[in-house]
Parts: C-alpha cells; sequence; structure tokens
C-alpha cells in the first residue's frame, strides 16, 4: 500500500483537477476575473506552504509538496485558458502560411503563456534553492516539460484533436495545429517519458524512507500519465469527456478557427 495510495492520489488530482480547470475555465466570460482572483489567492497560498514544507521531509510533506506544486501549474493555465495570459497574437493563421512563418506566428499566439511558465518556474526554483523538500519543484518541472513535449506534437500533427475542448476566446488557436496520424517526434517523446517513469519507479522502489518513496512514487505516477496523454493524441477515440464532464455547456472553435483544418487546445 505504500506505492498504490502515491499513484491513486496522482491518478485523481490529475484528472478531477484538469476536469476543475476546464469547468472554470467554460463558465460565462463575465465569472472569469472572479476565477482568477480566486486562481491568484491559491497560488500565494501555495507559495507560502512550498516555503513552510521546506525542510519538512515526511511522506505527508511529499504529498502536500506535489499538491502544492499541481496548484502552482493550474494557475498559469487558468490564466491561459481564460484568456488573460495568452499571446500578443489573437488571429487566426493565415492561409498558406508554412515553415517557420507558421512556427512564429504560433509562438505569438502563447508567447506570454511561456513567459509565465518560465517566471513561476524561476519562483519555486529561488524558493526551493537548498531546500530538501523539492518536490513542488520536481511536480512543476516535469508537467512543464512534458506539457512543451505535448504542444510540439501537437504543433507537428496529431490524429485526436479535442476541438470541442477549446473556449470560444482561444478559437484562433485552432488554426495553427494539424491532424495527422503521426510526427517525427512522437515516438521520441513517448519513448523519453517512458523511461523518466520507469526511472522514478526504481528510485520510489528503491527508498528506504517515507519521504523519498512517497515522492517519486507520485512524480512516477504522473509522468506515466504524461505519457498516456501523449497516446490520447494519436489514438482516433473521442477522450475530450474524461476531462469536460459537468461543464456549463459546449463551446466550439471560432468561425476562422473552423475554417482551418487540424485544431487541438493546449491541454492542462
Amino acid at each position: 500500500m505504500d506505492y498504490v495510495w502515491p499513484i491513486l492520489y496522482a491518478v485523481f488530482v490529475w484528472w478531477a483537477g484538469t476536469a476543475l480547470v476546464f469547468f472554470l475555465d467554460q463558465l460565462p466570460r463575465r465569472h472569469h476575473f472572479r476565477v482568477m482572483i480566486g486562481a491568484t489567492v491559491v497560488l500565494a497560498a501555495a507559495l507560502c506552504c512550498v516555503v513552510l514544507l521546506e525542510d519538512r521531509l515526511t511522506a505527508a510533506s511529499a504529498y502536500a509538496g506535489f499538491t502544492c506544486g499541481v496548484l502552482v501549474w493550474a494557475w498559469q493555465e487558468l490564466a491561459f485558458l481564460t484568456g488573460y495570459v495568452t499571446g500578443p497574437n489573437r488571429r487566426a493563421l493565415p492561409e498558406g502560411t508554412e515553415g517557420f512563418a507558421r512556427f512564429r506566428a504560433a509562438l505569438g499566439t502563447v508567447w506570454h503563456h511561456e513567459i509565465a511558465m518560465l517566471v513561476l518556474g524561476l519562483a519555486l526554483l529561488l524558493l526551493l534553492w537548498e531546500a530538501p523538500n523539492r518536490t513542488a519543484l520536481w511536480t512543476y518541472l516535469l508537467l512543464w516539460t512534458m506539457r512543451q513535449s505535448a504542444k510540439l506534437n501537437i504543433f507537428l500533427g496529431a490524429r485526436n484533436l479535442g476541438e470541442s475542448m477549446l473556449p470560444p476566446h482561444l478559437g484562433h488557436l485552432a488554426s495553427y495545429f494539424r491532424r495527422r496520424h503521426m510526427n517525427f517526434l512522437f515516438p521520441v517523446s513517448v519513448t523519453a517519458g517512458t523511461l523518466l517513469a520507469m526511472w522514478l519507479a526504481l528510485q520510489a522502489a528503491g527508498a528506504a524512507e517515507p519521504f523519498p518513496l512517497t515522492a517519486s512514487t507520485l512524480l512516477a505516477a504522473l509522468a506515466a500519465l504524461a505519457v498516456i496523454e501523449h497516446w490520447f493524441l494519436m489514438l482516433p477515440l473521442p477522450l475530450d469527456g474524461l476531462w469536460t464532464w459537468g461543464r456549463p455547456g459546449t463551446c466550439s472553435p471560432s468561425p476562422e478557427a473552423r475554417a482551418k483544418p487540424g485544431a487541438l487546445p493546449l491541454r492542462p
């Protein structure tokens, strides 16, 4: 049971947390400002908790650090999906744009979001620079790394696009991604992610104390879930319902986005 509970907790946080972010994002736009105020309060509390936990090496502190890392990550996801922190380019991709011009235009749609992710990562790094308990930092960095991998895979082309998860105010994003059965990066991403999950699992198996055992198991489970999410990109199955249960309504991309083939929202 030393390994079962951390795995179950990581699965629950991954599933319920993602669904909650989508639920809050799909609320009417007039509620988004209050959502972000609440999320910012939670972010501040998570960062304070990270500092309080830095010297505690127990199983409970591993769970708490993992949760704080996820909460910090959730803030920038909500900031992006509500449209507050995205990028200077909020237009659909012009017809015929290819190559580096397409990449530059796509980067412009999320540039501010990328900076926000970097700033929050640096904040955790500075807070936990010499701390014994860095679970929150490793959780955030793992989510960041696997998200960047997913973004690149989506940009290069994926099969399961999930356009129904894209909120209307981000409908222009749908024009920047392509529908393909496979891309050259996907095998590298899932192989690297799988090896990372296995290495973390071995760290957990070899741990003699509750803290490293719990922290490594949580991270191993999260890495494995990230690999599964990568596989979701290539499965021709309607998997959006895993996260969009209970949302207020069905949203669809903007008319400009619907005119483009291959659309996928950036998934938390």
